[in-house]
């Protein structure tokens, strides 16, 4: 009797003693962190204390990965990831893909595509990727016309017809909702453009659920089978975190498995 009691206590005592692995997740505010915010009290019931580092641009978190500050992130496509690893030096690697944020095309200026005036200005995202997804977007609903629309570094350079003469204007994509008065036009990721209590329903047009930018949890290369990482990346894949997304966005940031 009192030998089992004895070892009760030690159980106690070791299973009090035992702390929750710590992960850090870097993201931008909306959706990302909300998303991992939500996913908090699940992994905590699984030993894992998520850590969310919210940042408000699309460079400073993989600078956190990469120099280990994090270890894990959430909020960027693939080919960014690509980009940033050839233009940094960077050793990142994308896991699996998880939601899909679209670019939209937005005016406070026009009402309709047709409205736009000769000559109007268009604000796109400065970051190579989003630049040449954003002219994707144009070309796709008829506004320029690309080379090779299948060309994911295309650049103005590759526009080989512009009837309406548009001008681009390149600026960090945080700051593209905040332009959007004093411009007559602005490709702006969804992201953003929630952070900023705009609807994608009020984009002029918008990519598809089709789109090949989805948005991949990412950590440094040597930690793709971390087991804490990828039980992190496992509940982001679940139906109860899918569902949030739907419910959480009204359809407007979608969970890759709704494709």
């Amino acid at each position: 009797m009192i030998k089992n009691i004895f070892l009760t206590i030690i159980c106690i005592a070791v299973f009090s003693n035992a702390k929750d692995i710590t992960i850090k997740v870097g993201a931008t505010p909306v959706p990302a962190a909300e998303i991992l915010e939500f996913a908090k009290p699940i992994l905590k019931k699984q030993g894992i204390d998520l850590v969310v580092q919210s940042f408000t641009d699309y460079i400073t978190p993989d600078i956190a990965l990469n120099d280990g500050s994090s270890d894990a992130n959430m909020y960027q496509h693939k080919p960014f990831l690509e980009q940033m690893n050839k233009d940094r030096g960077f050793d990142l690697v994308a896991l699996k893909p998880i939601y899909i944020v679209p670019l939209g095309f937005y005016s406070k200026k026009y009402k309709s595509i047709d409205s736009i005036e000769n000559g109007a200005t268009i604000a796109l995202p400065n970051d190579p990727t989003n630049y040449s997804r954003a002219l994707i977007l144009l070309h796709d609903n008829g506004l320029i016309k690309l080379q090779d629309s299948t060309n994911l570094s295309s650049s103005e350079f590759d526009i080989v017809e512009n009837k309406k003469n548009l001008k681009f204007k390149q600026v960090e994509a945080a700051m593209l909702p905040k332009v959007l008065d004093g411009i007559d036009g602005a490709v702006i990721n969804a992201n953003y453009a929630l952070q900023a209590n705009m609807s994608l329903k009020e984009a002029f047009f918008y990519e598809s659920d089709k789109s090949s930018y989805v948005n991949v949890f990412a950590t440094k290369k040597g930690n793709e089978n971390n087991p804490n990482i990828l039980k992190v990346q496992e509940v982001l894949l679940s139906k109860e975190v899918k569902d949030f997304i739907l419910k959480k966005y009204n359809g407007e940031i979608i969970p890759i498995s709704s494709n």
